[in-house]
């Protein structure tokens, strides 16, 4: 089956967040939002229809988890990413954002720490601050891939490339003995790097030398691009099998975020068992009724979607970054590696914080979540969302170097 990917969706009256959410976020309704990491086609037929036919039934009582529902996402992580995942190392979550939070009251104690590498999908230092707990920031570093090269005047010239990899010189000088976790965004939001597997074992050791829980944020695990493999931070050693607490869920991959359908993965019992049993104890890994039917729909029958969405976003991206190399060479985008996030450099502007947010917002009429939301090493950033339609990205690139040229006037 062929998906259409250009077809176009009206939200209006879902009550979803990427629009409803304009005014109190950026002060304006009018702006084309390319915000919140959900995406603009129509969640897979397949999964709406395996709703339906529950509804058919018109009772609604407690329910309990389907025979099939944990074997088949065992199965699925064992064929997408080579893990296989003992059944009862499973628990639902009611939401990774809600699950660091319940970490943090397991694990914590009141005076103790939680470390974050910016910039950073921003709940992994606000969740830790709501918690009153204090973060403690160690900032990826930039690593150049390619230098730039000068054009001569035969065309051959080329931008510097880069990407950002973890400091480890400057993590042992911040952890200090009230770290006690650390959160890993694995593949990483918002640069969308997967990280390699030599990086995740020095992370590993790092966190068993330092009696450290890492609880891995993998959402977005399931949307590699252009080849690449994700790597579940649980599988690279025997010391990361120890120190993780994995999160994942079908919810970026299929479009269905407003469907808590989320997951952790603890293979430590020294870890599991306080986890699984105060979660149990307040019923929180109990999903609701309809959590269970998106997930089995999704992963027994979505794979050519999944497959073609992919294909889709890869060509978002090109165009994202072939509109910018041709008309608004200031601004240069990072090809991710995984997610239909994508994290413009827009450092060459020369503009401060309140200026580009002025030039997206009021100038552009786009709503992106700027760079410094996470953290300050995102100033001079913007993350764009290019899961949406061809035609909407033109426009939404259209507007922006209206914007920009406009700024030379």
């Amino acid at each position: 089956m062929t998906y259409d990917f250009d077809k176009p969706v009206d939200r209006t009256g879902s009550s979803d967040y990427k629009h409803g959410g304009l005014v109190r976020n950026f002060g304006r309704a009018d702006l084309l939002p390319l915000w919140v990491a959900d995406m603009d086609w129509e969640t897979p037929q397949f999964i709406t229809d395996a709703l339906k036919k529950r509804l058919e039934h018109s009772l609604f009582g407690y329910t309990c988890d389907p025979v099939d529902y944990w074997p088949t996402v065992q199965k699925w992580i064992y064929d997408h990413h080579g893990w296989k995942v003992d059944l009862h190392w499973f628990s639902f979550i009611p939401g990774i954002v809600k699950g660091i939070g319940m970490v943090i009251n397991v694990f914590l104690k009141s005076d103790e720490k939680v470390i974050v590498q910016s910039p950073i999908y921003h709940p992994f230092y606000l969740t830790p601050e709501g918690n009153k707990r204090e973060v403690v920031w160690n900032p990826l570093k930039k690593k150049v891939i390619s230098p730039a090269v000068p054009d001569d005047g035969s065309g051959n010239g080329a931008d510097e490339v880069w990407t950002y990899e973890m400091d480890f010189d400057h993590l042992e000088k911040v952890c200090d003995d009230k770290c006690r976790l650390l959160l890993l965004s694995n593949p990483h939001n918002p640069a969308g790097i997967i990280w390699e597997k030599e990086t995740l074992q020095k992370l590993a050791h790092f966190a068993k030398e330092h009696n450290l829980i890492v609880v891995s944020d993998e959402i977005h695990c399931d949307m590699a691009l252009y080849g690449n493999k994700h790597i579940p931070f649980a599988t690279v050693s025997d010391e990361a099998a120890e120190v993780s607490i994995t999160f994942g869920a079908p919810s970026k991959t299929f479009n269905i975020a407003g469907i808590v359908s989320s997951w952790s993965i603890v293979p430590n019992e020294k870890l599991r068992k306080p986890f699984y049993d105060w979660m149990s104890a307040s019923e929180f890994n109990e999903p609701t009724i309809f959590s269970p039917i998106a997930t089995l729909a999704a992963l027994k029958n979505g794979e050519e979607w999944r497959q073609q969405m992919l294909k889709y976003v890869e060509g978002n991206i090109e165009f994202v970054i072939d509109y910018c190399k041709q008309n608004i060479p200031q601004i240069k985008p990072m090809r991710p590696q995984a997610s239909f996030l994508v994290w413009l450099d827009c450092q060459a502007l020369g503009l401060n914080h309140e200026e580009l947010v002025d030039l997206f917002v009021d100038k552009a009429g786009l709503a992106l979540n700027d760079g410094e939301m996470f953290g300050k090493e995102g100033k001079g950033f913007m993350r764009l969302n290019v899961g949406t339609q061809r035609s909407v990205l033109k426009t939404a690139m259209d507007k922006l170097k209206a914007a920009v040229d406009g700024m030379a006037k």
